[in-house]
């Protein structure tokens, strides 16, 4: 659904995305989770099926849709644009988002790379990322302090001599690091601080650090309400002396505030974008169940409550979407740094929204719904996390409060001022 008109060329692939999700994506599921082995297993090698999936979207069309036209190596779309589409992956956010190679966190990685990085740096690590032929994840936080305040961080990253010469020395454990126990995982950037008597929004900085890289540890997968997310996985990752070259800092030395400022705002949106995609689909397996089942003599749908029930569903779902999509296009219109408020709003929104349909439909699957013969009790997972990653709702409160409390404040002055002025003329 979109309040304005799409292109036909946008038309054209929400027809053919809607098709591959729910044709070819969706069905494939249950395929993919048998192709999952057991224990260790689980983390050495991708299921066949991504594969196949991932050969499908690019005969269709439907790959790397994610960068905007404002790079020359994106799709050529709008986030508005981007917006409609990305809900329709979040359908199947197992497999459809990776599938077109336009999932967490390659995406926000790859912009990293595409805004920020030299021409070597794109040669050597964003070329194999929008090919698909690796995978990479970005270490920002720690286990040892609240990472909500990235000034916390407490990775150090030093100049230092290595091998090769002058560059950058890291030390430091990360946690909750998605991407990092996929087997084609080849990169991190990593967050750390670089200079402690600077300025407080100066002191970070990002390099990149070789997976393989002498020194990086993957410690454990960790588990999101018991789900550990294979093969992909959420880590704790330890870099203990690790050396890399001068080259690998990321637009420069003490700049990482810059970068991921840069890279977390439409990161979140497309965080949105996929659960109300999810949400969609949850509200539709509910309207199924409750047309279906019978109790104390009806069937579920004939209950007021039940109604009630879809009838809250679908509003906040209506709701949501128009918050997503006014950021997106104030993202379109102004940048990223000044939708800040509206980026906070739908991040804020949009996972209590959906999290409230999927409990209402899990309770119309009554026990069925938290096992795993739905996709409810892993959605919900996955949203109830979102209230957190990238920033739980509480900073982001404190965000869109601070900056409505300055745009009141300004919009009074100038009253007072125009006010003043009419006076005077009188």
């Amino acid at each position: 659904m979109s309040v304005v008109q799409l292109s036909p060329r946008v038309q054209e692939l929400q027809r053919r995305l809607t098709d591959f999700v729910e044709n070819e994506c969706i069905p494939a599921e249950s395929e993919y989770q048998k192709e999952l082995n057991q224990g260790s297993d689980r983390w050495k090698a991708v299921p066949p099926t991504m594969g196949k999936l991932k050969s499908r979207a690019r005969e269709l069309g439907l790959w790397n849709l994610f960068l905007t036209k404002e790079y020359k190596e994106g799709a050529g779309l709008s986030n508005y644009e981007y917006a409609i589409l990305c809900e329709i992956m979040g359908r199947s956010p197992m497999l459809a988002p990776e599938a077109c190679n336009c999932s967490a966190p390659d995406t926000g990685n790859m912009e990293v790379f595409a805004k920020y990085g030299t021409e070597e740096q794109k040669r050597k690590w964003l070329d194999p990322l929008l090919d698909g032929k690796i995978r990479s994840a970005f270490a920002m936080t720690e286990p040892e302090v609240a990472s909500s305040d990235a000034t916390n961080i407490s990775t150090r990253i030093v100049p230092g001599r290595g091998h090769g010469g002058n560059g950058y020395v890291v030390n430091g454990r990360k946690w909750w690091i998605s991407g990092a126990g996929h087997p084609n995982c080849a990169v991190f950037l990593v967050m750390g601080k670089s200079d402690l008597e600077a300025s407080k929004y100066s002191q970070q900085s990002i390099v990149i650090v070789p997976a393989n890289a002498p020194g990086v540890r993957v410690v454990r997968p960790l588990t999101v309400f018991g789900y550990d997310d294979a093969p992909h996985g959420h880590c704790e990752v330890v870099f203990e002396n690790v050396w890399v070259p001068k080259e690998n800092i990321i637009l420069g030395q003490g700049r990482g505030f810059e970068v991921i400022q840069g890279r977390l705002g439409p990161g979140r949106i497309h965080h949105c974008m996929r659960s109300l995609g999810m949400g969609e689909r949850a509200l539709e397996l509910m309207i199924e169940r409750v047309q279906q089942r019978s109790t104390f003599g009806r069937k579920l749908i004939e209950h007021g409550v039940v109604l009630e029930n879809i009838a809250q569903s679908r509003m906040g779902l209506e709701s949501a979407r128009m918050l997503v999509l006014r950021a997106a296009d104030m993202i379109d219109k102004a940048g990223a740094k000044n939708a800040k408020k509206e980026i906070a709003m739908a991040k804020v929104v949009v996972p209590k929204c959906v999290l409230d349909v999927l409990d209402r439909a899990i309770q119309m699957f009554g026990a069925g719904g938290v096992g795993q013969d739905t996709p409810l009790a892993e959605f919900w997972a996955g949203m109830r996390t979102l209230r957190i990653a990238d920033g739980p709702d509480e900073v982001h409160s404190r965000q869109i409060a601070q900056l409505e409390i300055a745009e009141q404040n300004e919009r009074t002055s100038a009253r007072r001022n125009r006010n003043a002025g009419i006076k005077a003329r009188l």
